[in-house]
């Protein structure tokens, strides 16, 4: 399958990389304020994984042609923070073609609407299959030029959803390969209400500010940034989640807060 991945972070590389071991042709594209990372892979030609995922993997372009990395994709992953969703779109909308599936992955903030909405894309045009999942599926960080560590891929607990719902369940077929413990959600509803980065990280940003400051951001976001207080905000904000999702009668599962 071709498989276009438009971000290369630290989720980027990982989708890059675990597609590309798995078989599939894949394209990697990021936007020009981020130049250092598709560099380095183009350089090489493949992504290094150290960690749960290891080995080296092809990666057949990695650059700046949004045409380039999206024509002729069978499946593109769109993988970034929710800021980076509509720039994307809009890199990616003159050459995206219907029979295409594309998924945002993580959403936080109804991804797939804002990634519709940017690329020019109606709601109700049904030729268009864009989905979400419920997070991303590594937990994994950038450790040299070309190269990650993932510290850990998830098995289970990954949910995805698509616009138009009926498209959902080929959404879990494509991405079952990679992902074997994917689940259908219900609706993009679901799949947002589920992600977990709205209840942890504002909470332990704002609970850290002023070591933020002190250090330059330099510790340990998760070791050294919560504490039982900053965990206890985070259930406090997390139940406050799943009151929306059940006023909105939607399933929902608790984020497991950190202490």
């Amino acid at each position: 399958m071709e498989v276009a991945v438009l971000g290369a972070g630290n989720g980027g590389c990982a989708v890059a990389f675990d597609w590309a071991q798995h078989g599939h042709n894949v394209r990697l594209f990021a936007t020009a304020e981020y130049p250092g990372e598709v560099a380095a892979i183009a350089e090489r030609g493949e992504i290094v994984s150290t960690g749960e995922l290891s080995g080296a993997a092809p990666i057949s372009y990695a650059g700046h042609d949004a045409g380039r990395t999206v024509s002729g994709a069978n499946l593109i992953m769109v993988v970034g923070p929710a800021y980076a969703t509509e720039g994307f779109a809009l890199a990616a909308a003159q050459h995206l073609t219907p029979e295409q599936a594309i998924v945002v992955c993580p959403t936080s903030c109804l991804g797939s609407f804002a990634f519709r909405r940017a690329a020019g894309l109606s709601h109700d045009d049904d030729r268009y299959l864009v989905g979400e999942t419920s997070t991303l599926p590594y937990a994994v960080r950038m450790s040299g030029p070309a190269t990650i560590h993932v510290f850990a891929k998830l098995r289970a607990g990954l949910w995805v959803a698509a616009t138009p719902r009926s498209g959902t369940d080929r959404l879990r077929t494509m991405l079952g390969e990679v992902y074997p413990g994917i689940g259908a959600a219900g609706s993009v509803l679901t799949t947002t209400l589920q992600n977990g980065n709205p209840v942890i990280h504002p909470a332990v940003t704002l609970s850290n500010a002023a070591l933020i400051e002190r250090t330059g951001g330099d510790f340990n976001f998760y070791e050294d940034g919560i504490t039982p207080a900053v965990g206890r905000l985070m259930q406090a904000v997390d139940s406050e989640r799943m009151a929306i999702a059940a006023a909105l009668g939607r399933r929902s599962r608790r984020t497991p807060p950190s202490e």
